[in-house]
């Protein structure tokens, strides 16, 4: 039986899904897959991209527990490729290797000004809020009014994390450090800017009716926005997602907090929709200091076209979130302009020439590019495998195949890599650490401590 040995690397579920379609899949080989994961612990954006709210969303952690606690792939963390391991050494131990490293880095936002001191990405965010080892364990929370720039669904995390109280952050898996973080922030009013109208959002109902469920907090919608044009009426009469989000966005205009006239709540949270932002305002010491933005009204193409009208609302920080981004890896072609690994449906292809390059693969949204929801993930994954299987006679041909190889190069180089044993050891650490505040876990954020206890030292 013909044996394959296969790298993936990224064990988030994009990666996760690629194994256990494979392994489910195929009968014709005898196959063998290494996860290499540059974090200490799997799932990826599961883990450290999902607000720590939605825990029926972390609920696919339990299906990819599931699949590595079968135990037929093994794990390696807190490896990073480029340089614990590189395409060589890839080359030297396997047949092939799959890219799911997926899409961690803000998307840039050009405007004037967005670069000053108190304008932030969501995704780094988005890390701080879920414990991400790798970013500061501090996050400057001064502002009183907050903006923030996109109407999908990474905004409405942003927006309820920061307008949200952080006692009802407690019942979560919110890292300490996070909860005395919100805590203590002043903030009272945070606005969210989208170019388009209500019905043109790319929000989902459910991360929207959320908002409008928050404690002490009023919902402020603009009675100008609603002035629907033909082609938004005809989007919200045949699409019940839009249907329902107008549904929603319509109680709102009822409560008496709407165009803010008597709200009573502490903090207040204010949609502006057909709002292009033109300029980040700085103060003399290069602060943000407010937004300015031009109102937008529907053009004749589906699109938005400028009024003119220019306003401009003072806050004092700024996030944007309009979208991820994904990152280069040393020696594999990327697509500079779209933020993916260049490739023919999982194969991955010379930036270059447009050439087949043998053995390399991809999947996820370094494939695709940060769209889709999870279960997009597995068909895609699916299209990857198919043509890895049937590209048998291009893989690569590895001088040292052997399973045990792979333990004694990280070995040699000192990589201090952590393995599934050592991942259940930190998971019930840290659901050990929440129990006695009836919590489901309480994260261990820095690294050093999460490689320690998953190593048992």
């Amino acid at each position: 039986m013909t044996k394959l040995r296969l790298a993936i690397v990224g064990a988030g579920p994009a990666g996760i899904y690629a194994a256990d379609i494979l392994l489910k899949a195929e009968r014709q080989f005898d196959v063998s897959i290494d996860l290499f994961e540059q974090l200490p612990a799997p799932y990826g954006l599961v883990r450290y991209g999902v607000a720590p709210d939605h825990p029926r969303i972390k609920g696919v952690i339990t299906a990819l527990r599931e699949v590595l606690d079968r135990g037929d792939i093994r794990i390696f963390g807190n490896v990073n490729f480029g340089t614990d391991i590189t395409l060589d050494d890839l080359k030297q131990h396997y047949h092939a290797v799959i890219f799911a490293t997926g899409a961690i880095r803000d998307a840039d936002l050009d405007v004037p000004g967005i670069d000053a001191h108190g304008s932030y990405g969501a995704a780094d965010f988005v890390s701080w809020v879920d414990g991400h080892p790798d970013v500061p364990r501090e996050w400057p929370l001064e502002a009183e009014s907050v903006a923030v720039i996109g109407n999908g669904n990474v905004a409405l995390d942003i927006t309820r994390m920061l307008a949200k109280h952080a006692d009802d952050l407690l019942p979560t898996e919110v890292p300490d450090n996070v909860y005395q973080g919100l805590k203590a922030s002043p903030v009272t009013d945070v606005h969210v800017f989208g170019r388009r109208g209500p019905a043109q959002v790319k929000f989902t109902p459910l991360e929207l009716r959320e908002l409008g469920e928050l404690r002490d907090v009023d919902m402020v919608v603009y009675d100008e926005d609603f002035d629907y044009d033909e082609a938004s009426k005809a989007a919200i009469e045949t699409n019940k997602q839009v249907k329902v989000i107008d549904r929603v966005l319509q109680q709102w205009r009822t409560r008496p907090s709407v165009n803010n006239a008597g709200g009573e709540a502490s903090r207040r949270l204010h949609l502006h929709f057909w709002a292009k932002p033109l300029e980040v305002v700085t103060d003399d010491e290069g602060r943000v200091a407010a937004i300015r933005y031009e109102r937008t009204k529907p053009d004749a193409e589906a699109g938005v076209v400028g009024t003119g009208e220019i306003r401009e609302i003072p806050i004092q920080a700024i996030y944007r979130a309009v979208g991820y981004f994904g990152s280069r890896l040393k020696d594999v072609p990327f697509d500079e302009r779209h933020g993916v690994i260049p490739n023919h449906e999982g194969q991955v292809i010379s930036a270059d020439s447009n050439s087949r390059v043998p053995g390399l693969y991809a999947t996820g949204w370094i494939k695709r590019g940060p769209v889709g929801l999870i279960g997009h993930t597995k068909s895609d994954a699916m299209e990857t495998v198919r043509h890895l299987i049937n590209d048998q006679g291009q893989w690569w041909q590895p001088a040292h195949p052997e399973e045990e190889a792979i333990p004694a190069l990280l070995a040699e180089r000192g990589v201090r890599w952590t393995d599934l044993d050592g991942w259940h050891r930190l998971d019930e650490h840290e659901m050990a650490l929440g129990a006695p505040h009836e919590r489901a876990r309480i994260k261990v954020v820095p690294r050093d401590e999460m490689i320690a206890i998953s190593r048992g030292e």
